[in-house]
């Protein structure tokens, strides 16, 4: 038997080539979402030994805050903020000062390590970056946090403008692949994020980028979005599970398992041994009662509520890391071997 093919079977060979520096190959990638569920403990196992190599037993928490509601014109299958959504929701403006500043204490009593600042829309008015950015030196100023904005597409004034004034890292998800990303939206390209994604990197800020598991893609849309992740260099990687709404496009999609969750999970790590990992959006709904086993791939997660979704209550969250021996950890301090 080949080296590649003994390693499709035998996970712990597999994540020793990685740990040696090997980069998983494609056919690698694709026999983890494939593999048997009877597999399912030994393939964690064996990412844990990535995971743990990178980052110990630590988990890092984010706090998001949504700091702008709906009112957007992009027509994004899955967001119940979009303008072909029908869900129930509040709809407002940018939020000020106070209310920023709030979301920034409760993120600091949560032991968050990371604020993120959202807001709905195509793309921030230079009015609405001003805001941000004086927000964001006040964060800074009176709590300390890591600052994440997710803004929609940038220009590069913008970006720049946002990095003078502190914010450490954007996000903006590829969602998908090139190939299926006209499924879930046409009033933007995976170019045009590819494109922000350039312009936050040029400005001197980290990447934030992940994708969305479950809006009816295949595995090779999983892979192509996954390994595209590698070749950007992203710092963090959220992982979101669709959360289907009611009122929005992907409402009936209800597709994924726990256990095809976790499969994903262990390819992202083996894909990205390094990179910060978070469970993002879905983890409640689609993990449910593994919630705590997919933190064996992933090293970070949301802490409360989502963007337009309510998550568990931040001391449930508490509680699951205590009992699987994980600590938070409030700094940037990541351990290696």
């Amino acid at each position: 038997m080949s080296t590649i093919e003994a390693s499709l079977t035998d996970w712990n060979a597999l994540a020793d080539r990685v740990l040696a520096g090997h980069q998983l190959t494609r056919e690698e990638g694709s026999a983890i979402l494939e593999s048997s569920d009877d597999d399912i403990l030994d393939l964690l196992a064996a990412t844990f030994r990535i995971r743990r190599t990178y980052f110990g037993k630590t988990v890092q928490l984010y706090q998001l805050k949504n700091a702008k509601s709906g009112l957007c014109p992009e027509d994004c299958g899955y967001c119940s903020q979009s303008i072909v959504s029908d869900a129930p929701m509040e709809k407002y403006t940018i939020a000020n000062e106070r209310v920023l500043m709030e979301g920034a204490a409760q993120a600091k009593e949560n032991q968050a390590k990371t604020y993120c600042i959202v807001a709905s829309g195509r793309g921030p008015t230079n009015r609405e970056i001003d805001h941000v950015c004086d927000v964001v030196q006040k964060i800074k100023q009176e709590y300390g946090l890591h600052i994440c904005a997710c803004l929609g597409l940038l220009k590069p004034d913008q970006a720049k403008r946002l990095a003078e004034a502190g914010v450490d890292r954007i996000n903006h998800n590829l969602n998908t692949s090139r190939r299926y990303y006209a499924e879930i939206c046409t009033t933007h390209t995976y170019q045009d994020r590819l494109d922000t994604l350039q312009v936050a990197h040029d400005a001197g800020m980290e990447l934030c980028s992940g994708l969305i598991v479950g809006m009816g893609e295949d595995d090779n849309d999983v892979l192509d979005a996954v390994f595209e992740l590698r070749e950007l260099n992203v710092k963090s990687i959220p992982v979101n599970f669709l959360h289907a709404i009611d009122g929005t496009p992907l409402e009936a999609k209800h597709e994924l398992t726990p256990r095809y969750c976790l499969k994903s999970l262990c390819l992202l790590r083996m894909v990205h041994p390094a990179t910060e990992i978070r469970i993002a959006g879905g983890r409640e709904v689609n993990l449910r009662s593994m919630q705590a086993m997919g933190l064996y791939a992933a090293n970070s997660i949301f802490v409360s509520d989502y963007l337009t979704t309510s998550g568990q209550e931040p001391s449930d969250d508490f509680k699951m890391l205590e009992d699987v021996g994980f600590e938070i950890i409030m700094g940037g301090h990541e351990m290696s071997s």
